[in-house]
């Protein structure tokens, strides 16, 4: 299986710093988000990624290509370690890029890499959503995907007020923190929400979905909405929701990027202990 890694949005939230730089390679602890996003991937038995990347953005090519003059540095101090590091990014899976020449949308950032998925299903992973677990969320969603042969969203439960931030599932519970979806409503008031099961970062979608998204016209801001042809999908095959285990970090605005650099640092056991009297001093 492949998996497509969306990396074309503009960062309006963490701008200017993403004037230059793309938001999935800001870093988060001493990784860029996207790493986490491909590490996940590899994690769940996933060797072929395909990014969707903005043109004029070079750098997450620049990051999982070779880097032979830094490697020669490397060596040349001495710095064995650090020179493998380096080198296993490129070598973590094969890498494609395809571009996605206007910003229209979630949906068209899928449907942009229709050629190179091929007629097979794929994963998708937005990398703003780090989900932290032993087993990685991706890896859940592709037992389900094989037990049932259908698409699988990600889904977690959300307060009410913010239903209005994501895709949100009228479902029926198959078996533990699986479903099988009846609808799908992007954004709803929360009087109007369906259940209290918000569609988060994480798909699993059989190749029809390319047809639906080929078909679903643009929403109000001009833009194609992955939710409006996953619905138009419910009405030719059976999609499943896994309510995934783990801890989900927003990193999509700033304030979510600094909880989620401050509590994955805390598990690292070479920052942890200084971070703590740091954090307990400041306060």
């Amino acid at each position: 299986m492949k998996a497509v890694i969306t990396a074309a949005g503009q960062g309006t939230r963490f701008l200017p710093v993403t004037r230059a730089v793309p938001k999935e390679m800001l870093p988060l602890v001493a990784m860029p988000l996207v790493h986490y996003a491909v590490a996940e991937a590899v994690a769940s038995g996933i060797g072929e990624i395909i990014f969707v990347t903005a043109p004029g953005r070079h750098a997450i090519e620049d990051y999982f290509d070779p880097n032979l003059t830094l490697e020669r540095l490397l060596e040349k101090r001495g710095e064995r370690k650090l020179l493998e590091e380096m080198r296993a990014i490129s070598k973590m899976a094969d890498f494609h890029y395809v571009r996605q020449t206007a910003p229209r949308g979630l949906g068209h950032a899928v449907l942009t890499a229709r050629e190179m998925v091929g007629d097979e299903p794929f994963a998708v992973i937005l990398p703003d959503d780090i989900i932290d677990n032993d087993t990685p969320a991706l890896k859940q969603m592709l037992a389900v995907h094989r037990k049932y042969g259908a698409s699988v969203v990600a889904v977690e439960k959300i307060v009410p007020a913010d239903s209005v931030k994501y895709g949100v599932i009228s479902a029926e519970a198959v078996s533990s923190r699986t479903y099988r979806v009846k609808g799908l409503v992007e954004k709803p008031s929360p009087e109007k929400a369906p259940s209290s099961l918000g569609v988060v970062g994480r798909y699993i979608l059989t190749p029809e979905i390319f047809e639906e998204l080929a078909r679903t016209k643009p929403g109000k801001i001009s833009e194609i909405q992955l939710t409006d042809a996953l619905h138009r999908l419910l009405g030719r095959q059976p999609i499943y929701a896994l309510e995934f285990s783990g801890i989900r970090y927003d990193t999509g605005t700033p304030l979510g990027m600094l909880k989620a650099s401050v509590a994955l640092a805390m598990k690292n056991p070479e920052m942890a202990a200084e971070l703590k009297r740091y954090l307990k001093d400041l306060f």
